[in-house]
């Protein structure tokens, strides 16, 4: 089954004291590429988070976000009193020594002062860090989930425009045999513009005629792309993680159609070669989101 490089979880952990947001969300890229931004009190769990991020996630580019607000005003920051108050008699000294009466922005200058400002560095506790553990699984769920739902919307999209590639492969038969008919009588032609002294050998006429019509022969082209359609079907279908394989596919289909339109030489064929060469560059813009 296709599933979507883009997803996205959320989930809300409510501690004692604290409520703890936790924010997951992917988007395409060629490989597995972390950002975490976490508050200090778990930075030390960031390498356990990017190993159960990378076995659950597999590629693209994962931007990890938890942030916390603390409900219990014991815990807020506390402001030193007795150094601000040293603080602001030393300036107070300082302005009176420099003739200095404008004292309106002393306070606001104090408070970006070193050491203002007491916040008691917390510990993590094991137990708050398993209840949050919990729901940065749960938001990886999420976004599984929304990875799922995601691409059961790509892989409709991207099988239609399979189907309607081998539709249009089918619809190349119709003018084959016309195609060769115009190339026996525009090589007639050719001939008949000759001199009436030249001897045309039919029997060598004829030799050169399948010759040429055989490489302009696209049978073998039509069997190989049909087959890269079905084989694309059954890997979209039936493998987990494909993004990268179908992509290859998706070249070998071009390949096909390439070889098919450089054969052509007729006006048909090759408006239902430009259509098909549409459907795949539309599958190839919808491969770079599967992961």
């Amino acid at each position: 089954m296709i599933e979507s490089m883009t997803g996205f979880g959320k989930t809300v952990c409510e501690l004692p004291g604290k409520v703890v947001t936790i924010e997951i969300k992917s988007l395409n890229s060629k490989q597995l590429d972390i950002y975490a931004r976490l508050p200090n009190i778990y930075k030390e769990k960031e390498l356990d988070l990017r190993n159960s991020i990378s076995q659950q996630l597999v590629r693209g580019k994962i931007e990890l976000c938890i942030s916390y607000e603390n409900t219990d005003i014991s815990n807020t920051a506390q402001i030193n009193i007795p150094l601000v108050k040293s603080y602001y008699e030393q300036l107070q000294t300082l302005v009176s020594e420099l003739h200095d009466h404008n004292q309106e922005s002393l306070l606001q200058t104090i408070m970006r002062f070193p050491d203002v400002l007491k916040i008691d560095r917390e510990e993590l506790d094991d137990k708050e860090w398993e209840l949050v553990n919990i729901k940065v699984n749960e938001a990886l769920g999420q976004l599984i989930m929304f990875r799922k739902q995601e691409g059961l919307a790509l892989q409709k999209d991207i099988m239609g425009r399979v189907a309607l590639i081998l539709q249009q492969l089918s619809e190349i038969g119709n003018y084959e045999n016309d195609r060769i008919s115009r190339v026996r009588e525009k090589m007639n032609v050719a001939l008949q513009g000759l001199s009436d002294q030249t001897k045309v050998d039919e029997n060598r006429f004829e030799q050169e005629l399948i010759y040429y019509i055989e490489k302009l022969d696209v049978t073998e082209e039509k069997v190989r792309l049909g087959n890269h359609c079905e084989f694309f079907r059954e890997v979209a279908e039936k493998e987990i993680v494909n993004g990268k394989k179908l992509s290859f596919i998706s070249q070998e289909m071009g390949r096909e159609i390439n070889t098919i339109g450089s054969k052509a030489n007729h006006s048909d064929i090759q408006r239902i070669v430009v259509q098909m060469k549409d459907e795949l560059e539309k599958i190839k813009e919808q491969l770079m989101n599967v992961l």
